[in-house]
């Protein structure tokens, strides 16, 4: 399970550093068509509109991963260890029922949809709902990374109550 893991990580991690270099040679050939050439060329505004959402949203997930996402730190490290355990258990089904309801089942929807209507971008000429797999693939992250979430906080108690039972077995 943890080479899958990393494997997709590093995946991820990857596609964010190429498509956010895409987004930034874009917005640099834009200006420089916009003001030297004073020629814009349409397409660029677009393209990096739709990688700004995919930058957006995978970048979200990689950052989640790695329990970088804003939180209520000062409040939470005042908590008994006990009520800390359960507000992180919180969180994470919440997180858990977003990505699963909003992310993956919405952005399915919004991509069956968006496909099914046949929409497509003015500049560039590709399908929108295509576009939009963004939402769900980032659902896909948000579980996964949930899940090992979850996993970790039980992992940490379990290995907490084998640790006192040791010590009291020593004494």
């Amino acid at each position: 399970m943890k080479p899958l893991r990393n494997f997709l990580v590093k995946s991820l991690e990857i596609f964010l550093v190429s498509a956010f270099t895409a987004l930034t040679l874009d917005v640099l050939w834009g200006v420089f068509t916009r003001h030297v050439l004073a020629s814009p060329s349409r397409w660029t505004e677009e393209l990096a509109i739709y990688l700004l959402i995919w930058v957006s949203l995978l970048g979200a997930g990689l950052t989640y991963e790695e329990k970088g996402h804003l939180g209520v730190d000062y409040f939470v490290g005042k908590l008994h260890p006990d009520a800390r355990r359960l507000g992180s258990i919180f969180v994470e089904l919440v997180v858990l029922f977003f990505a699963g309801f909003g992310l993956l089942y919405g952005g399915w929807e919004l991509v069956t949809k968006t496909l099914a209507a046949g929409q497509i971008t003015p500049a560039l000429g590709w399908q929108k709902g295509y576009l939009y797999t963004a939402v769900p693939i980032a659902g896909v992250f948000f579980t996964l990374f949930s899940v090992e979430h979850l996993f970790e906080i039980f992992r940490k108690k379990a290995d907490e109550k084998e640790l006192s039972a040791n010590k009291e077995v020593d004494v």
